[in-house]
């Protein structure tokens, strides 16, 4: 039997259930990353950064290596998970599985609790019902690095068959104690309750709906909303494996049930997670999605304003520069990094930077794991409503007349057939475009794909998806909606080599 070719992106490895994604697969990775873990390749156990930082951080470090396992609301997520469990422990390795599903923050906030060798998450995310995916959590608590992930993919093709399929029983191993089940929930929430004024929000006597999107927040954002005082409506908290037909995402049009419920109920705001709850959603009093890139600086300009908090500022190269622009206003950094919360996630674990984001709907703060947290991100929203008595367009409006107007858009856009990728990168390094929409290019930032960057503050992005994968995804920011056209309908023209 040919070894299967897993490999891992931006947040993991993906694939489609009994396709590529079984529990072979499945145990294989699992080994993987148990042999990771033992051979101290990522200094996870008892590796000399791990030792000081724990020692600096007066924690004890651990005795023996212990691996968090939690999942998703998937189809199979659980015994997908016991799976994980029973190849990791045959590996000598002790393992604490969530007794029920769980966020993808949530597991990472366990690693850091439990001083975790690392974490496997269960997940796909936000992608279509028929995938499942392996997602690991070094010890740090935030997402794999690349020199990680491909440490785990050697290992992956040099395994034996006999290897693979070693196992400890689950049941064998809960009796033996190598094997643990646990509720995450009550330290996760003890977690959040040391970052939010939870006072704050009871005290405004919030009305919100919380939309779970039938994913892993259903234990979690509804519950930690009225444990903070407001009063909820839960949308979509039963299991559904298939999310309604549909992928498990916070965009606009999945959230239309939640914009009719603010709407219909007279709430102040609605929040959502999507499956993994590690991305967020919020939705105004009239109904308005808000779009992640302004969340990012409206989280600031709270943390900064109302809390007194100050701090580093990081984002993804093709975030919004509204961030930027409300850092500016405070006197704080900002630090840019390629696209994937990896590289934001490394900043933040150094604990000098307030907040990090991106244009996708991730965030995390200081504090905290330097993991996307989709629950945090709603508190925060919510938090910051409480102190502005005010609805969100309403603040927004009042921040554009302090660091002024920035509207955005991405869209995702196929190669012509007489186009080929390697073709489309090679001419935008060598004789990329001077001028676009009618205005002279000032700079262009090659950090992760080509932005094209406008002395009047507006840009285009364009980040080819792969040699491979014919699609270029286009990011787009300026102060008008009519100039935002102009510069898509130029990105167009390069992408399809009309430019």
């Amino acid at each position: 039997m040919a070894t299967p070719n897993i490999k891992f992106g931006t947040s993991g490895w993906r694939a489609v259930i009994g396709e590529d994604f079984t529990i072979s697969t499945l145990r294989r990775v699992s080994h993987a990353a148990a042999e990771h873990v033992k051979e101290n390749r990522e200094y996870g156990y008892k590796g000399e950064e791990f030792l000081l930082s724990m020692k600096k951080a007066g924690k004890p470090a651990p005795k023996t290596a212990k691996v968090i396992i939690g999942y998703d609301t998937r189809y199979l997520s659980e015994d997908f998970a016991r799976n994980a469990a029973e190849a990791i422990a045959a590996e000598g390795i002790a393992t604490v599985i969530s007794d029920r599903e769980a966020p993808t923050p949530v597991v990472a906030w366990e690693v850091l609790r439990n001083n975790a060798s690392g974490g496997v998450m269960i997940t796909a995310s936000h992608h279509l019902p028929h995938y499942s995916g392996f997602k690991w959590t070094p010890y740090w608590g935030g997402p794999a690095l690349t020199e990680i992930t491909a440490d785990l993919e050697a290992r992956v093709q040099s395994l034996t068959i006999a290897e693979v399929e070693k196992i400890t029983p689950f049941e064998q191993g809960v009796g033996a104690g190598i094997i643990k089940v646990e509720d995450f929930r009550a330290d996760y929430f003890k977690q959040l309750g040391t970052l939010l004024d939870l006072g704050a929000i009871k005290k405004a006597g919030l009305k919100i709906a919380a939309d779970a999107v039938n994913g892993a927040a259903r234990a979690y954002l509804r519950p930690m909303l009225e444990s903070a005082g407001a009063k909820v409506t839960g949308l979509r908290e039963d299991r559904d494996v298939l999310f309604g037909g549909r992928a498990p995402d916070t965009g606009e049009e999945n959230l239309r049930g939640l914009k009719e419920a603010v709407v219909k109920g007279k709430m102040h705001l609605g929040l959502a997670c999507d499956g993994d709850a590690d991305r967020f959603g919020v939705i105004d009093a009239d109904g308005t999605w808000i779009s992640p890139n302004l969340v990012l600086g409206l989280v600031l300009e709270h943390l900064v304003k109302n809390r007194g908090m100050k701090g580093k500022v990081v984002r993804s190269v093709m975030t919004s520069h509204f961030v930027d622009a409300i850092a500016k206003s405070h006197g704080l950094e900002v630090r840019e990094t390629a696209v994937g919360f990896k590289h934001i996630g490394n900043m933040l674990r150094t604990g000098q930077y307030l907040i990090g984001g991106e244009e996708s709907g991730g965030l995390s703060i200081m504090n905290h794991v330097p993991e996307k947290d989709g629950i945090l991100a709603c508190l925060l929203m919510a938090e910051m409503v409480a102190y502005e008595r005010k609805p969100i367009k309403k603040i927004i409006a009042e921040l554009a007349k302090k660091v002024g107007v920035f509207t955005n858009t991405r869209l995702t856009l196929q190669l012509d057939k007489n186009v080929h990728m390697e073709g489309l990168i090679e001419r935008l390094r060598l004789n990329p475009p001077l001028n676009l929409s009618g205005t002279p290019v000032w700079r262009i930032d090659q950090t992760d794909g080509f932005k094209f960057i406008m002395k009047d503050g507006s840009w285009l992005g364009l980040r080819p998806a792969g040699l491979t994968d014919p699609t270029v995804r286009l990011y787009a920011e300026a102060a008008t909606q009519q100039k935002i056209n102009s510069l898509c309908e130029a990105g167009r023209k390069i992408v399809s080599g009309k430019f």
